[in-house]
């Protein structure tokens, strides 16, 4: 059994399905259980989604479809079949409607490791019917970039909804414009490039994080206190010039 994170901030499904997503390519094939149901009780659907390889074992994903398992399934390259959750016997009794991941979703996936069959506890529904991701994209206009950042961790990492590429044109030095104020950009490969004799210096930097994407860090600091920005916050990215206040740098590849 691996617990990924019970950190998820009350209702916020998108970082729950982020979470899950970067989870994905490492999870051994069986059940996953995954529950952030701001609308619980409601029409919203209690799925279990299948993902099989042809030459792999399949995984289930149990939960509301409401956006949260749709970014690990297209992770992992798609769904091969979907249920909804309709067998009463597999759920616990309830007095109410409005504990879900306890009557209905833990339940469901305790069976199907126990040897039920996705068949037994639901009703067949089409794969393209299901929520999809609550991921944002990013938008070009010009030169200008507009992201908006994805996830902050708890080190105070910013990870933008960009891919290293779409700022690579941009060249050595860009622009990041947070809530008005502008940020000079630079690249660098590590959080130590960004290190002053082995201290934190407050100077910003982005580098291409473990995940791949473009994110804002400081070394031995929170780059989210120093951009004082939270998650879903619009970043825009642009060129550099003498113009803005301070220094982010930023590389193109992954350095591991």
């Amino acid at each position: 059994m691996v617990d990924i994170t019970h950190e998820i901030a009350p209702q916020d499904v998108r970082a729950g399905g982020l979470a899950l997503a970067r989870s994905a390519q490492y999870l051994a094939p069986g059940v996953v259980l995954a529950v952030v149901d701001p609308g619980v009780g409601s029409n919203r659907r209690a799925v279990a989604v299948e993902i099989a390889e042809p030459t792999q074992a399949s995984s289930v994903l149990v939960g509301p479809d409401n956006g949260l398992l749709a970014p690990a399934v297209a992770m992992v390259g798609g769904a091969s079949r979907a249920v909804e959750l309709t067998a009463d016997k597999y759920h616990l009794a309830s007095s109410g409607p409005t504990f879900a991941g306890r009557d209905i979703f833990a339940p469901v996936a305790a069976h199907l490791c126990l040897g039920a069959v996705l068949d037994d506890v639901g009703t067949p529904i089409d794969i393209a019917s299901l929520t999809p991701a609550m991921v944002p994209m990013s938008r070009t206009e010009g030169n200008q970039i507009q992201a908006e950042v994805l996830w902050i961790d708890r080190f105070g990492n910013v990870q933008l909804n960009l891919d290293p590429d779409e700022v690579q044109p941009f060249g050595d030095t860009i622009r990041v414009t947070v809530r008005g104020v502008a940020h000079k950009a630079r690249r660098v490969n590590i959080y130590s490039d960004l290190a002053h004799s082995g201290v934190h210096s407050g100077e910003l930097g982005v580098l291409v994080d473990s995940y791949g994407l473009v994110a804002i860090v400081v070394s031995r600091g929170s780059a989210a206190l120093e951009l004082n920005c939270i998650e879903g916050d619009s970043v825009m990215v642009e060129p550099g010039d003498s113009s803005a206040s301070t220094f982010v740098k930023l590389q193109s590849k992954r350095s591991d």
